[in-house]
């Protein structure tokens, strides 16, 4: 079966698209209804090791921002979620769980105070702006709700910093991590915030503006040729190495935040109203039945896991592993995966169930890997 995707208008392209396609992308991945590139020419492992030593640029206009503007802004995002938003202060990043009624989750986004009752969401891959505005009509709130044109383009890797306060500034060092400043650009002012879908140091720049995408991607690759600087995507060794999780890989509507370990950001004592309190207040009474680990397993280099693989335990289904791949750091395969309460300590051993019945050995560790 080919991975190739059949273009057409129903896939969004970037403002950054062309230059993404003039500097080798060999294949595309869809979030949100936009693209997103997923590889370049060099191997996932060169990427891993450059990532973590150089700076790399990359298109992630797939994070859409739902704006929420009103007088009931904050009303509005506190039915959405469990995690106490009134200290939220202006200029601040807060990575907030969406939950549903049953306390299931539809969104793991960012959560961006622009100001008095004014937000934005950057969010992972669910259409989390039909379900605030629904709830935004259904309530009659005072707020409005929509997609702004705003296309996050990532800078990330240990020499980010020194290539953005060359291009824009010393007070980008200021930026504190999840806070976010201001920038000038073509005679506009642009969001920066110290965040990244990446386990390394790391800048995303809000920018408001289809029109100046291939403008500010020049500006920055041309600057950035003294850096090292190259164009990449998130990548899946850092990001199972660093524990962090993907919306429709390794979470979904069926888990709830205290399972994947979220609870330190959900309000369980009434202090606050959200949909599915009730639901999350019974889970953790209940106490948690399975959570979010990591597992390191042996063997040859374990294939792409396009679907979960079980986990056994003397032959009995204790888990599943949802995200997986080599580690050359590590020497090993390492995975996210799922665990029931009974097996999920550190140290554990297992099985990973591999396609056509493959076995290989390994234990449960915590995340993130060390």
């Amino acid at each position: 079966m080919s991975d190739a995707l059949n273009m057409s208008r129903r896939i969004r392209r970037t403002p950054y698209t062309s230059r993404i396609e003039k500097n080798g992308v060999s294949e595309f991945t869809v979030v949100n209804h936009m693209l997103l590139p997923k590889s370049f020419q060099t191997t996932i492992e060169d990427d891993f090791w450059h990532l973590r030593s150089n700076v790399q640029i990359w298109d992630v206009s797939c994070q859409r921002q739902v704006e929420i503007f009103g007088a009931d802004a904050e009303k509005l995002l506190q039915c959405m979620t469990p995690r106490d938003i009134s200290i939220c202060q202006i200029g601040q990043c807060m990575y907030i769980p969406i939950i549903d009624n049953h306390g299931g989750l539809i969104n793991d986004p960012i959560l961006l105070k622009l100001g008095v009752n004014h937000f934005w969401l950057s969010i992972a891959d669910s259409d989390l702006l039909l379900f605030a505005k629904g709830i935004s009509i259904g309530m009659s709130l005072d707020v409005k709700v929509h997609e702004p044109d705003v296309s996050p383009l990532a800078i990330q890797g240990p020499k980010s910093e020194a290539l953005l306060a060359e291009l824009f500034g010393e007070d980008i060092r200021d930026i504190g991590y999840f806070k976010f400043g201001w920038i000038e650009f073509e005679g506009t002012r642009q969001l920066i915030s110290r965040t990244g879908y990446s386990t390394q140091v790391g800048f995303e720049i809000f920018l408001n503006g289809f029109e100046l995408g291939e403008k500010l991607w020049d500006l920055i690759w041309e600057a950035g040729k003294k850096f090292n600087l190259l164009p990449g995507c998130p990548n899946l060794i850092d990001r199972i190495e660093g524990g962090l999780l993907s919306y429709g890989n390794d979470i979904t509507r069926a888990n709830n935040p205290l399972e994947i370990g979220l609870g330190k950001y959900c309000k369980l004592d009434g202090s606050i109203d959200y949909f599915g309190m009730e639901n999350l207040q019974k889970i953790a009474n209940d106490g948690v039945k399975r959570s979010i680990r990591g597992v390191l397993f042996n063997g040859d280099r374990c294939p792409t896991c396009v679907v979960p693989w079980p986990v056994l335990v003397d032959d009995r289904k204790v888990g599943q592993v949802t995200s997986a791949i080599w580690s050359p750091r590590l020497e090993a395969n390492v995975g996210i995966s799922m665990i029931d309460r009974d097996f999920w300590d550190h140290g554990q051993k297992i099985i990973v169930q591999m396609p056509e019945k493959k076995n290989s050995t390994g234990e449960v560790l915590d995340l993130p890997f060390e």
